[in-house]
Formats: structure tokens, C-alpha cells, sequence
């Protein structure tokens, strides 16, 4: 994939799985900017600070991230890849400590609860809560805690100049995320990624209906009438109107194939709104 000159914004700080999901991305040598906050890397695409941006859209074990399914709708960058992280969790600590010296485990609290059997079978170290994984292990580094680990990816412990102590900590090895890459309109205008026989292919898209008996029945029967493959289907409340919602699908295909124009022109007589998303090659 061709690479824009700007660095590409995810949430978290350096060593994060987020930055992971870029260098698996878009290679080693990715340039990234750490944003505190998710909103905060939608934004620095918009303004250009970013050149594109990695977002966790769904975890295996924790569901699915309903903020930046809203954010989608929001700011309308497109979807043009995605990825698939293994969660592994690693106790990591200043080099020269000892796990026998470990009294606390500082993380995001999520991190904290994937590795219950961990503290189960050591519980002399205290899990201490934390705003993210990869800032636990920067702490340690910054205020030099001699009887603490934090538990993060391996990469945090490359970045801090730390060392894990035990890896793969999480109590279930299926724990995987989903992550996004997103672009802006015009970065993908002028970078259009060719169909190719090779690559199977989704598309990301975003409806309502109207809420009365049948309708989304109806919706969906566009794609099933069709035989296409439907892969997710999530809902968010659909803001000043409540208890109406927007539905999110994932679908196998391209959007720009006949069976699949067919099936959004069927919809769109259905629906109230609709926008695609994003047709991506599937990740791994």
C-alpha cells in the first residue's frame, strides 16, 4: 500500500496495540502520532495533522468499540484496510528487576481482567489500574518503580527500554482486535487500490430504516435475495431520534460489483440513510 507523507494518528501512547496495528499495517517504519483520546485522531486527520489513522473497531473477547462506530458516521473517512492483532499481554519491568521483586502490575483495567489467572496464580502482586497499557510501562520508565511491572505489548517494552518478565499473561490466547485504517476522501481518490482475482474483499457500510414492523426484514433481505455473505451486523441508538437505530453491516464483496450495486440500490429505496463506508481487502 502506498504510504502518504504524513504520520498516521491512533489512541494511546507510543507501544500501544494500536501502533502495532500500524506497523502491521503499513510496515516497520511507519511515523505515528499518539493522541489521547479517539476523537482526538479523527480530528488530526481532518485538520492534516495525520495523513491516516488506526482505530480498534471490534474485540474478540471485549466486543465491539461503540465510539468509533459513531465516529465513523461523524466524520466520514473512509475504511481502506484492516487488520487483526493477537492480544498478548506481557508483564514487563525496568531491566534488572526481578519478578520476585514485583508487588504491582499497573494497566488499562480491560488488560487487568484478561489476565485473571495470572494474579490467580500470583497473588502477592496487586492489580493497579492504569489509563492505558502502553502508558503503564512509560511510567514505570519516567518515575522508575523498582516494585512494579505493567502489562502491555511487547513493543512498549522495546519503546520504554524496559524488559518483560513472563509474556503472553492473558487467560484466553483467542483474544484478538480489529482494527481500521482510515484515510481521507482525497487520499483515496488518488490512490484507488485495483480488485484483484487474490484478494477477498469486504465492504463496510451504514444504514436506518424507518421503525415500523418488517423494515429491517426488508433491508436485509436485499443482500440475502442476492446471496451476499452479511459477516456483522451491530446497532447504535440514532441520535435525536430514540429508540430508532443505525445499522452497521460488514458484507463479503466489493461495493462495485453488479450483485452488489443491485443490493445497495435495492436498499437505498428502503432506507431512510445509507452510506458505504468502505470496501477494504479482508484482513488476515
Amino acid at each position: 500500500m502506498k504510504r502518504a507523507s504524513g504520520p498516521i494518528a491512533f489512541q494511546g501512547e507510543r507501544g500501544a496495540f494500536s501502533e502495532e496495528a500500524a506497523r502491521k499495517l503499513l510496515g516497520p517504519g511507519v511515523r505515528v502520532l499518539p493522541c489521547p483520546r479517539f476523537e482526538d485522531l479523527f480530528l488530526c486527520l481532518k485538520d492534516g495533522r495525520a495523513s491516516g489513522a488506526v482505530v480498534p473497531i471490534e474485540n474478540t473477547l471485549a466486543g465491539s468499540v461503540h465510539e468509533n462506530y459513531d465516529h465513523l458516521v461523524t466524520y466520514e473517512f473512509p475504511i481502506v484496510a484492516e487488520t487483526n492483532v493477537r492480544i498478548v499481554h506481557n508483564l514487563i519491568a525496568l531491566k534488572g528487576v526481578k519478578f520476585s521483586q514485583i508487588r504491582r502490575a499497573f494497566s488499562h483495567p480491560v488488560a487487568l481482567n484478561q489476565c485473571l489467572d495470572f494474579f490467580a496464580r500470583n497473588p502477592r502482586i496487586e492489580r493497579t489500574p492504569f489509563y492505558d497499557t502502553a502508558g503503564s510501562v512509560k511510567m514505570l520508565a519516567e518515575e522508575r518503580l523498582m516494585d512494579a511491572a505493567g502489562i502491555a505489548s511487547s513493543v512498549a517494552a522495546e519503546i520504554y527500554g524496559a524488559r518483560v518478565l513472563r509474556r503472553s499473561i492473558e487467560s484466553d490466547r483467542q483474544n484478538f482486535t480489529r482494527f481500521f485504517l482510515l484515510r481521507t476522501p482525497e487520499y483515496v481518490r488518488r490512490h484507488p487500490v485495483p480488485p484483484s482475482a487474490h484478494t477477498t474483499w469486504k465492504t463496510s457500510l451504514v444504514f436506518s430504516v424507518r421503525n415500523i414492523p418488517g423494515s429491517l426484514f426488508r433491508a436485509l433481505s436485499a443482500f440475502a435475495l442476492r446471496d451476499i455473505n452479511l459477516i456483522k451486523i451491530e446497532s447504535r441508538p440514532l441520535r435525536g431520534k430514540p429508540w430508532e437505530y443505525l445499522f452497521y453491516v460488514d458484507l463479503l464483496g466489493r461495493a462495485d460489483t453488479p450483485n452488489a450495486r443491485n443490493a445497495l440500490r435495492h436498499l437505498e429505496e428502503l432506507a431512510d440513510f445509507l452510506r458505504v463506508l468502505g470496501c477494504y481487502p479482508k484482513g488476515a
